[in-house]
């Protein structure tokens, strides 16, 4: 009997314990953007598919003075951003906060940026990339 009350305890917990809720990928950043806050000589693009791949693109003329590949994915019900093309293996950065029109992620162990953040300041898409003793502003605006 002692058995059986043991184990009616043992189920009541592990029934109580609440599901992490899967977080929502940050649908507001799909679409083509164009930078507005850059040099007029540089054209700088960032671009969102729907299944929240994409890529930053900087032009100098014809010229590609900068490509990376973006990519959120989910591992564990955490959400990550990843950036390849830069340095040999991708970078990867943890969601550390989300609202439904922005987010914050962060490796601090890469040598910059250790900080990502983006967010809507409608109509405008804004980000900022930093460190502890730097932060570099992007702003950009849908293209239609």
């Amino acid at each position: 009997m002692k058995y059986f009350y043991l184990i009616c305890c043992l189920f009541t917990v592990l029934s109580c314990q609440t599901k992490r809720a899967i977080p929502k990928k940050p649908s507001f950043l799909i679409g083509k953007w164009i930078r507005i806050n850059a040099a007029d000589s540089i054209k700088t693009y960032e671009n969102w598919r729907v299944d929240f791949t994409g890529f930053g693109l900087s032009l100098k003329g014809k010229d590609t003075t900068f490509f990376e590949q973006l990519r959120i994915l989910e591992k564990n019900n955490r959400l990550f951003l990843e950036v390849s093309g830069i340095n040999k293996t991708p970078t990867i950065f943890q969601f550390t906060a989300q609202t439904t029109t922005s987010f914050v992620c962060e490796n601090l162990e890469n040598e910059f940026p250790k900080k990502i953040k983006y967010y809507m300041d409608a109509p405008l898409l804004r980000a900022e990339i930093s460190d502890e003793n730097f932060q570099l502003d992007f702003i950009f605006e849908k293209i239609k």
